[in-house]
Formats: structure tokens, C-alpha cells, sequence
């Protein structure tokens, strides 16, 4: 069920080249598939930011997001104990109720948070997760020691050939296969 809710800022962090983790002490209850998502509130800004959710746990829920623009620039200049508002419950997420299976999964920059809830779920479901991680060069990657501690299959790939196999994550999947 869509609602406004306020958010405690519990930690927001630099992780990459323009990238933050930011941690939202709140309620979590809304959250019924791994790959929904939230509209922040930004002051002096006509539209909300939609952020998608990386993790969550019943108190608090994880987003990642990149500096790109006014918005997002204020957003990564929130501190500890600062409040944001944000619009909750939006999405269906995946559903993998039915999944059990071997999966992979496959993101590329601010596309991987989603897929980290997604993986997350997968393995405490039991079911055997292999993920392919896009960026455009090591200094943009994030998330890895996070995905490699959820014990999956891990593959990165890079456009400049800095980290993991150089090319698209196409390209990484055609050597899966």
C-alpha cells in the first residue's frame, strides 16, 4: 500500500565514482518483493527521486544511488539523523515465490542495488544465484564483496577492461553458456 513516510538517515556513504549507499531507519513492512522501490522527497525540487531498494531488514531499508544531477546531489549531502521523506510500497518487485531452480541475475551500475535484495532472497531460499555485474571501470564498481559474501557465482565486467572481463555483460554471459 502506497504512503508517505519519514525516514532516519542512519548512515549515507561514498562507495564508487558518484556513487553513495545511504541507510533509512524506518519501516520496512511495505516491502514484499526484493526489487521495489521508493520516491524521495527533495527539497526545492518539483519531482520526487525514484530509488530503488537494495536491502532491508524491519527496521530500515538500504539504497544505493548515483550523483547525477541537483537532486541527487542534495541527496548525498544528507548526514546522520537528518529526516527525508519518501513515497513507500511502490512496485511489485520479483516474484520468486515459484523459483528454485538455478538463476542468473544480471545489472550494470545503478541496475545492481535492485538485484542485490533479488540475489539476497534467492540464496536464503536456497536456490543457487549466479550474477553478472556490469560497470564501466573499476572505479565505478561497487557491491562485489557484498555479492561474493551472499555466496553466489560472481562475474564482473567492465567496458575499459580494468576489472574482470572486458566488454559488455553479454559478453560475459556467451562464456557461461
Amino acid at each position: 500500500m502506497k504512503s508517505i513516510q519519514n525516514y532516519e538517515v542512519l548512515s549515507n556513504e561514498y562507495l564508487a565514482l558518484d556513487i553513495y549507499k545511504m541507510v533509512l531507519k524506518g519501516d520496512s513492512s511495505w516491502i514484499t518483493n526484493p526489487g521495489q522501490f521508493v520516491n524521495i522527497t527533495i527539497e526545492n525540487a518539483y519531482l520526487k527521486r525514484p530509488i530503488s531498494i537494495c536491502d532491508w531488514d524491519e527496521n530500515s531499508i538500504t539504497i544505493i544511488y548515483k550523483v547525477v544531477g541537483f537532486g541527487t546531489r542534495q541527496l548525498s549531502q544528507k548526514k546522520v539523523g537528518d529526516v527525508i521523506e519518501c513515497l513507500v510500497g511502490l512496485g511489485n518487485g520479483y516474484d520468486i515465490e515459484n523459483i528454485n531452480e538455478p538463476v542468473l541475475v544480471v545489472g550494470g551500475g545503478v541496475g545492481v542495488p535492485p538485484i542485490y535484495g533479488l540475489a539476497k532472497s534467492l540464496v536464503k531460499k536456497g536456490v543457487d544465484v549466479t550474477a553478472i555485474l556490469a560497470f564501466n571501470g573499476q572505479e565505478n564498481a561497487f557491491y562485489l564483496k557484498e555479492f561474493e559474501d551472499l555466496g553466489v557465482k560472481l562475474h564482473v565486467c567492465t567496458m575499459d577492461g580494468s576489472l574482470g572481463t572486458k566488454g559488455f555483460a553479454s559478453d560475459v554471459m556467451k562464456n557461461e553458456n
